[in-house]
């Protein structure tokens, strides 16, 4: 028996403390076990147990059971506030999971199990795990101040994988991916946060067996899809997912840009300069690297309307922002995310000039949004490097200050100093088309003068107007 010291959440050691009062066998296992053996923070506990699931639901308050495969979820702060634990423990809205032991049989549509049984032993439970270093558990010996001394299971080796830094499928690679498709997406998120690489059978298994990601709902692959674009090295698990095939069913629309060259700046073909302008890209949001990602998805398309003769891929924003909008859509985006990877592709191929106007600086803060101002600055940082120049030139630097000096300045109808209400009253007239017309009209003159925001000035021009 192998046993070390851990410090582990406190939570999760009152769930097996209790499980093991009522007389039952529990470890915790999984990626909380991977991530305490690399010193990460984990907000993934899962504890499994040879306790079935009407024998656990009564040892927790205001815990549920409402799946078919013996998992008893309870939150944060129900275990805070029945075990009187510290605020800090964990997040009120963190799930710890309590599973019993169970072997799983059969996989006919590659994502769920045809039929469960409940195991005997917490090896029979890491047998159907996906990768060995998700395939160890720890059973507490005892707990003190400066963490708990835990036996170690591991029958895996997932210890000696975790210090080689490989991903590897338990058992046989291909029988992993029958079962369940998306590991193969997990495989290549999780060496992405860790900076893993994939160990040769099990690489060679997602190449095999990547068309059976087709039968995968676009709500999960776009969960794993979202977890990838959010980690460091986002950019190599997307030439990955390419060199593999899984790409070709996430997100086939970019795979056309691989080898078509671009003139001017440009050191890069359109697919390798996306990759680029991904990995350079500043924000961490998954929806901004969306859509850095996706900025130039229709250059190959545009180019061969044309005879494939220009390299000025003209209007290819305009093409492009529909594709992404449907890829994450596609991918279950929020309709709110959805719409902001619209409007990053859509106006991402802006250009400044030290003679452009503060009105005209104001409908460029409008037209992009001021809510997506910031994101769109990360999106051209990505494409500046991803083009092979510096992150920033003077030019960006002085849009960006003059972006500040405007960005409350009026940018909409509602910060004009008069309203609808307002305009009827001085024309007497009822709501129709007219008022929202004249509105306008007012809102096109004080964005291209602010000083004119007043109420004595509006009230003036709506009756010359009238």
């Amino acid at each position: 028996m192998e046993y070390m010291q851990m410090k582990l959440n406190q939570a999760a050691e009152r769930i097996v403390k209790e499980i093991e009062k009522a007389g039952f066998e529990v470890y915790i296992v999984g990626g909380a076990v991977r991530d305490v053996m690399l010193k990460h923070k984990s907000t993934d506990w899962d504890i499994t147990t040879n306790a079935k699931p009407e024998e656990v639901l009564p040892l927790f308050k205001e815990s549920f059971y409402d799946n078919a495969y013996g998992t008893v979820m309870v939150a944060g702060k129900h275990l805070k506030a029945q075990f009187k634990l510290d605020e800090k423990v964990c997040e009120d809205e963190m799930i710890y999971d309590i599973t019993t032991y169970r072997s799983e049989h059969g996989y006919s549509d590659k994502r769920r199990p045809d039929k469960v049984e409940w195991g005997e032993t917490v090896e029979e439970d890491l047998k159907r795990r996906d990768f060995t270093i998700n395939a160890m558990a720890i059973k507490i010996v005892k707990t003190g101040q400066r963490g708990s001394e835990v036996e170690i299971i591991d029958p895996y080796e997932g210890q000696k994988d975790l210090r080689k830094k490989i991903i590897k499928a338990v058992g046989e690679p291909e029988t992993r991916f029958e079962e369940d498709a998306l590991r193969m997406m997990r495989a290549i998120r999780i060496g992405a946060e860790l900076g893993f690489e994939i160990e040769s059978r099990t690489l060679t298994a997602i190449t095999n067996k990547a068309a059976n990601l087709a039968e995968i709902s676009g709500e999960r692959i776009g969960t794993e899809t979202r977890k990838i674009l959010a980690t460091e090295h986002a950019a190599e698990a997307i030439l990955l997912m390419a060199n593999t095939g899984v790409l070709a069913i996430v997100i086939p629309e970019l795979l056309p840009a691989r080898g078509v060259k671009q003139a001017g700046h440009h050191i890069y073909d359109v697919f390798t300069h996306s990759l680029e302008a991904l990995k350079a890209c500043p924000s961490p949001d998954p929806v901004v690297r969306l859509a850095t990602l996706l900025h130039d998805v229709d250059k190959p398309t545009v180019i061969a309307s044309r005879g494939g003769k220009a390299i000025t891929f003209y209007n290819h924003e305009v093409v492009g922002a529909r594709t992404a909008k449907k890829i994450a859509e596609r991918l279950r985006f929020s309709k709110k995310d959805q719409d902001r990877v619209f409007t990053l592709v859509r106006w991402h191929m802006f250009a400044y000039d030290s003679k452009m106007t503060d009105g005209a600086i104001r409908r460029f803060i409008r037209r992009v949004g001021k809510e997506n101002i910031h994101d769109m600055m990360a999106l051209r940082v990505g494409d500046r490097v991803g083009g092979g120049s510096k992150a920033t030139s003077w030019r960006l630097t002085e849009l960006q200050k003059r972006i500040g000096e405007q960005f409350y300045e009026p940018l909409s109808l509602k910060d004009l100093a008069i309203g609808g209400n307002e305009v009827m009253k001085i024309l007497k007239l009822k709501p129709s088309k007219k008022v929202g017309e004249l509105l306008n009209t007012l809102f096109e003159e004080i964005i291209e003068d602010s000083t004119k925001n007043t109420k004595e000035y509006l009230k003036k021009r709506v009756k010359e107007l009238n």
